[in-house]
């Protein structure tokens, strides 16, 4: 028998990263009364996605989209792709991704979207779908990246960061953010530098992508790379 599952609280922290339109403001208390139901976020994380939702409802909606775009489409440190943190232009992204298009695919999850496997709001959608002890151990997976955004987001002051800090409540085991000494003040534009990194050949998505098991591959692959990252900062 499958155990609990926190279908409402994955689907509604994913909507929360999604761009802003006047249907996301409008459905913000139905979202805050989605992740109180299931009571698997942290209350001090609660509280913070509380003041992201005011604001989600209350703030111009022209304003609230250009700050969308100012941090997560035109700043690479802080793109909702997940494998750009770790893998960037390499060879081993596109494998990763086919791995984690896969594990979707096993899971009975088709996306309706364009986008590539590891977006941050899919992956939440994955996760929807999977018990709860089973989506805490992918989440923990990634917590390392996710500590990095959320501490690049309190940098830069914005709601935002709640999100991250809610996630990282549910997920398994500590994360800590990888210290990345490179600069990027808050408002730099880099999105030239991110559009050349994600011009990367083709990947195949489907059956027969790549052989053994994914769900054990991707996580065997982000341990690694939290490993490498953390000798490389140290």
């Amino acid at each position: 028998m499958a155990g609990p599952v926190a279908t409402k609280t994955f689907k509604a922290l994913s909507v929360l990263l999604a761009y802003p339109t006047a249907e996301l403001a409008a459905a913000a208390p139905e979202i805050g009364a989605a992740i109180a139901s299931e009571g698997v976020v942290a209350a001090e994380a609660g509280a913070g996605l509380a003041a992201l939702l005011a604001e989600l409802e209350t703030a111009d909606l022209y304003d609230l989209q250009e700050r969308y775009v100012g941090l997560f489409d035109r700043t690479r440190k802080l793109s909702l792709h997940l494998f750009e943190h770790v893998h960037g232009e390499s060879r081993d992204r596109g494998q990763a991704l086919v791995d984690l298009a896969a594990l979707y695919e096993k899971g009975g999850l088709a996306p309706a979207t364009n986008e590539l496997p590891d977006h941050l709001p899919l992956f939440l959608e994955y996760l929807a779908t999977r018990p709860l002890d089973e989506a805490r151990a992918l989440l923990g997976d990634t917590g390392h990246i996710l500590a990095a955004l959320r501490e690049r987001l309190e940098k830069r002051e914005t709601p935002y960061a709640a999100v991250f800090s809610a996630l990282l409540s549910i997920a398994s085991g500590p994360a800590t953010a990888i210290d990345d000494k490179s600069p990027d003040p808050a408002g730099t534009n880099d999105l030239a530098a991110l559009d050349a990194a994600w011009e990367e050949a083709a990947v195949t998505f489907g059956p027969g992508a790549s052989d053994g098991c994914p769900a054990e591959r991707l996580g065997t692959r982000l341990r690694a790379a939290q490993r490498d990252m953390r000798a490389t900062t140290a």
